[in-house]
Formats: structure tokens, sequence, C-alpha cells
């Protein structure tokens, strides 16, 4: 037990969710009237169960950690992952259940996590420091290694309120990473940073736990992200801890069990329910889907070409809008990523961009996509990426213009149709 750095008990998490119409403003006299008529229901007889009912976010979970140690966690949206975050970094108490914690905690679960909007960057570097429990002296140690990893020097006395979300999330990492906790508890946050931005993180919490020894909980979708950075997974299916062990196999058997068939995922706007749109008061992301002879398909056959929609919304006048899509096999490698670099200039309206991809492009597997929608700038635009398409890839034709008569096991993570030229005879130097 003294080489983990957490140790995971029995734990559960109970929601209760209230049916009953939530009022703005409640009374003394709202609640004395609510009090006497649920009185009044229990003596009748109706009771008030009807009213209330419970949701297991997280149900009997056991694990741990060992220090030193890069985890991820994996699953689908509902699955617990950052309900479980939250409790590992004392945010939300467990019903049931205990996690226990050896070592000091940085954790990055949302935009500005720990921030006060009203203070500069400067003033809010010492305020997290000062909550991981740090001495005046140990952060100013650590203050340009911070502001150089953000790259935030220029804003670093303008209130964070006035930060882009890629400024914000730039500097809540670097606090995060270089103020030397023990264990960094890392949430998808990291998707709103550009791809250099990304890169850059992973190697920071690579080198965090293969130099430094600490313990690094990561949460992705980013089936790529989770392979490079991490040697084991923890796989959440609705609540309950489905496996545990290497990363690469949990990745594989999560993609291939878990990861649905989606060929078409959609959001409202206008709404704040849980489908609102992902993005900003710039851009809103309505629609991504996968289409095969003019069909939504979540079976791709590799000998035809296929297509990839994005539909999205624009609120205000913007410039310099991408559309971007990443390809990922089953294993986590990305494949490709194609975005569309002509410079955009869109007035407020609905509009639709598509992909189109040519036959004799997959190898046979379970194929993600990663839709995004991003600025050239990175200081003022945030990349989008909300849960992905899912299709999978089958070779249809036994003796396809790529396969041919060959029966064996295709080897690469692409099956391109690249020509040959036939074969050319040339003069053996060998014969006069």
């Amino acid at each position: 037990m003294s080489g983990s750095a957490i140790q995971v008990e029995g734990l559960s998490k109970r929601y209760w969710l209230d049916q009953r119409p939530r009022e703005r403003y409640v009374a003394l006299r709202d609640v004395l009237a609510g009090a006497a008529k649920g009185f009044a229901r229990r003596l009748s007889g109706r009771g008030g169960s009807a009213t209330r009912d419970e949701f297991w976010a997280l149900r009997d979970l056991s694990f741990e950690i060992p220090r030193g140690e890069a985890v991820a966690v994996v699953g689908r949206n509902g699955a617990g992952k950052s309900t479980l975050l939250k409790i590992l970094s004392r945010i939300v108490e467990p019903t049931a259940g205990r996690a226990r914690i050896r070592g000091r905690v940085a954790s990055l679960l949302e935009v500005g996590t720990g921030f006060h909007p009203e203070l500069t960057g400067r003033e809010n570097i010492y305020l997290n420091g000062a909550i991981l429990g740090m001495r005046r002296a140990e952060i100013r140690r650590k203050f340009d290694d911070i502001v150089a990893f953000a790259e935030v020097e220029r804003f670093l006395d303008t209130p964070v309120k006035r930060y882009s979300s890629g400024m914000y999330v730039r500097l809540a990492f670097a606090v995060a990473a270089f103020l030397e906790p023990e264990i960094l508890v890392v949430d998808e946050v990291l998707a709103v940073g550009d791809a250099t931005f990304q890169k850059k993180c992973l190697g920071k919490m690579g080198e965090v736990t293969a130099a430094d020894g600490r313990t690094v909980l990561f949460v992705s979708h980013n089936m790529s992200a989770v392979t490079q950075l991490c040697r084991k997974a923890i796989w959440l299916k609705g609540g309950r801890l489905q496996a545990v062990g290497d990363a690469a196999t949990i990745v594989r058997d999560y993609l291939a069990h878990d990861a649905e068939q989606v060929a078409e995922r959609t959001w409202d706007w206008p709404s704040d329910g849980p489908r609102q749109a992902p993005g900003d008061d710039r851009v809103r992301l309505l629609a991504g889907r996968e289409y095969q002879d003019a069909e939504l398909s979540g079976v791709i056959d590799i000998n035809r070409p296929m297509e990839i929609e994005v539909e999205f919304q624009v609120l205000r006048p913007v410039r310099d809008l991408i559309a971007g899509c990443t390809f990922t096999n089953s294993l986590g490698t990305c494949l490709f990523n194609r975005c569309d670099w002509k410079p955009n200039q869109l007035g407020p309206g609905r509009y639709r961009k598509r992909l189109l991809i040519p036959a004799q492009v997959f190898a046979e597997d379970r194929v993600s996509v990663l839709i995004q929608l991003v600025f050239y700038d990175p200081d003022v635009g945030s990349v989008l990426q909300p849960d992905i398409l899912h299709f999978e890839t089958v070779d249809s034709d036994a003796e396809s213009p790529v396969r041919g008569h060959f029966k064996g096991v295709w080897p690469g993570v692409l099956r391109l149709g690249l020509p040959w030229a036939d074969a050319e005879r040339i003069p053996d130097p060998a014969v006069p």
C-alpha cells in the first residue's frame, strides 16, 4: 500500500433527480407550505416518492494507482469519469466507499479551475500556489517557467476574466504542472487548446511522471493521446468499473465494445439543455455526419468514396474559421488530419462544409472522427472537440483493386490505392 498514490475502495456516488419544478426564489412561507403538503400526502397514503428519483453516477469502484504512473480514465459520456475526478479532487463527497489520496493534488477539470476572474494572471499564480500549500519563495522560483510555458507574458497583469479560453487553460495547466503537486488530475479541458499546446501539455505530463515520479490521472476522448501518455487505463461503463489494465489493450476493447457506431451526432441551438450545441459567442457546432452513397452509414466500404459533413451556426461575423477532422484507429493511432485552410470570412447564419474522402484510403478497422472548429490565432479561438463519430471500415470486394487475390492479413494503418507502373524490362548488364 505504501507505493500507492490513489486507493479507491467501494466508491459510489448517488445524485437525486428532483422531478418537481424548481423555483428561482423560495420564501419561508413556501418552505412551510411545502412541508404541510408533504405531510398531507403522507397522511393520505400517496407519499412523495414520485417526486424524486435516484441516479448512481458511480457504483462500487475499487482500484489502486501506484505512485509515478500516468493512468487514463476512458468511457462514454455519462460513464462517471468526471464524477470520479471530482471525488478524487475533494470537490464532491462520495455517497459510499472511500478514496485515499497520498500527496498534494492539483486538478484541471474545467477552464479556469481555481482562478478568480477579477484577479490578474500574476495574482492567480500566487493564489493557486498558496492553495496548494506552497510558500511565496517556492512560487517565485517557478514563476518564470509557468509564464514561459503558458505564453501569456503580455497579459500577465490583465484580469483573467478577459482571457480567451485558450489563454485561460494554458495558464491553468502551467500552474498545475509547475507548482509540483504529487498528483496531477486532468480532464478533457485540454481539448479547448490548439494542437501545438496539446502536444506541449502531453510532453509535460510525460516528463513529470518519468523524471519527477509524479502521478497523472488523465481523462480524454482522444485515444491517441491516451496511448501516447499512459501505460495503464481504467475503463468505466455506466458508472461501474469495466476493466483496468494495459492502456493499449483497454483502448482497443473500449473502442470495440463500448464506442458504438455513430454516423450522425447533432446538437440543439438555441438551447441551454444537455444537448446544447458546443461553442462560444462566435460559432456553434450543430452536427457531424458521415455518408457513403448519399446515405448515413456507420459501416464504410473502403472501396467506395465517403464524406464527412460538418454543420455549424455562425452567431456574429468571423474570419479565418477553419473546419477540420482527425481520424483515429482502434489503437488510438492518428491516421491523418484534414483541415480546410482556406480563409473563411462568414456572416451570421447556418453553414455546412463537406470533406470528400476517396476510395481506398482506410484499412479494415474501427475509425473515430474528431470534428474541430478552430481559428488561425490560438489566442482568440478555441478548438471544439465534442464527442466523436465512429464507423467500421470493411473491404467488401475480395478482389478489389487494392487487395487483388491476396488473402492474408494486410499490415498497416492505411490501405492506400497508390498505383504501380507496369513492369519495365531493362537491359541485363551481364549480357553483351
